[in-house]
Formats: structure tokens, sequence, C-alpha cells
């Protein structure tokens, strides 16, 4: 199986983060991956990207995150792919299969809407996935769900807590929704190899659209201690829980 690192954040580019893009590959590598998605925070998000006149500057700032991680990918042999994570009220989405000259061409990706930026990301060609939605953390003070305006799920993410996981998969069993896995690295290393996270597939990814195409056919599966996974019983939420639809959002 080649096994891929779908949510990483670099210093470059967002606040939270505290790796170089450039000391990514190496340590993936060193672990037996075979690339990894660079998926710093967006404008809307924990961004480290001042506020500039020119949305040409924000953005080839916001880039360098990738592109450093890439150069330095390219000087071993090891894939480094390109994506971000969008904010909302606390609900986040990762987007893949779009590039910087796409972001160029959209600076009013800002005022859209779930449904816009599904709608409009989807038919571009892109993906959007959830991000651990029944995450719990002192600065969210609802749960948002959105199965109608996205492709898949982060069901199993590093850094939640094991409830948190639990709970998203258990609902995406139960709604069909398929699962993505992703270590939400912010440091290298800092995740306990053995909870390191991602997705697995049979042959090796060469470009974007290749993990774009894998997910809507609901090929791969997540990388994932056996024991994380729900085994049964119902979600256990302690923030109130909605559900987005499409007409609202």
């Amino acid at each position: 199986m080649y096994k891929y690192e779908t949510h990483l954040h670099t210093f470059e580019a967002s606040q939270c983060a505290k790796s170089p893009a450039e000391e990514y590959p190496i340590y993936y590598k060193s672990l037996g991956y075979d690339g990894i998605f660079v998926t710093d925070h967006f404008f809307n998000g924990n961004t480290r990207i001042p506020v500039y006149e020119s949305w040409e500057r924000r953005v080839n700032e916001f880039c360098l995150g990738y592109e450093h991680a890439k150069a330095a990918g390219d000087a071993i042999g090891f894939p480094v792919f390109f994506g971000w994570e969008a904010n909302f009220d606390g609900d986040e989405f990762l987007i893949y299969g779009l590039d910087k000259q796409w972001l160029l061409e959209h600076p009013d990706i800002l005022s859209w809407s779930r449904t816009k930026q599904y709608d409009i990301i989807h038919g571009d060609g892109g993906l959007v996935v959830q991000a651990h939605p029944f995450r719990e953390r002192p600065y969210l003070h609802s749960i948002y769900l959105n199965p109608e305006t996205c492709d898949a799920w982060e069901a199993y993410n590093s850094c939640n807590e094991t409830v948190h996981n639990k709970n998203a998969e258990l609902y995406c069993l139960e709604h069909d929704i398929f699962m993505t896995g992703g270590s939400d690295i912010h440091l290298a290393p800092s995740i306990p190899r053995e909870k390191l996270s991602g997705m697995a597939f049979d042959k090796p990814l060469n470009c974007e659209a290749d993990y774009v195409r894998a997910v809507l056919n609901r090929q791969g599966s997540i990388i994932m201690p056996e024991s994380e996974h729900a085994a049964g019983g119902s979600i256990e939420a302690k923030l109130p829980v909605f559900i987005n639809h499409r007409e609202f959002v």
C-alpha cells in the first residue's frame, strides 16, 4: 500500500504550526510514507499571512509553505501535493485538487457560503472534505456538521480525542459518508508514530487529481490504530450539534 499524509500545516503559512515546510518531506519519507499534502490554514482560519491590499501578494505568501515543501521533496524524490484548510464557524474544510493559479483567479472566495464553496470547487474538479467534524475545543461553541456541502469527512484525526473520532466514524457509518484520515500535524516530530494518520492506496498518487478521483470513487483506506475504531455505541458530544443543510449555508 502507498501511504499519504493528507492534513499538514507549515510554519510559513499557519499561525499554529512550528515546523518549517522543508522539514516534512524527509521526516515522512523516513516513516515510510509515499507523499504528503500541505494543507495550511487559509485566510479565514488560523493563518499567518497578513491582510495585504494585493490579493496576489497574499496568495503568493500563503503558497510558500507548499512551495518550500515541494522543493525539499523534489530534492529527495518525495511527492508533495497542494491543498488548504478553509474555516467558517469553527467547522473547517480540507480542499484538494486545485492550485495557486486557481486561488489567484478567485479573490472573492472569502465571501462564499459553504454551499457556494462546495459547488464551485467541486465543479472545478476539486474535492471538499470536512476536517475533524466532531472536534470539541475550548474555542468552539458548537459542532456544525455539513453532510451536504462536502464529498467526505475526515473521520480520523490524529490530534483529536478518541471520542471525537469515534463520533465521526459512527455518524459516517450511519449516513454512508466516505471517511478519510489525516494527522493534522504542526510540528515534525510531535505525534507518536503509531498515531500518525493519512490515507493508503493500492497504487501511487501522481498528482492531486488522483487523490480527488480516489476519494470520489470511495477508494483508499484510513491509516489509523485499529484500537481507535468505533465499536458500536452512540455519539457522545458535549457541545450542541447542528446539521447544516444546503439551503441555509
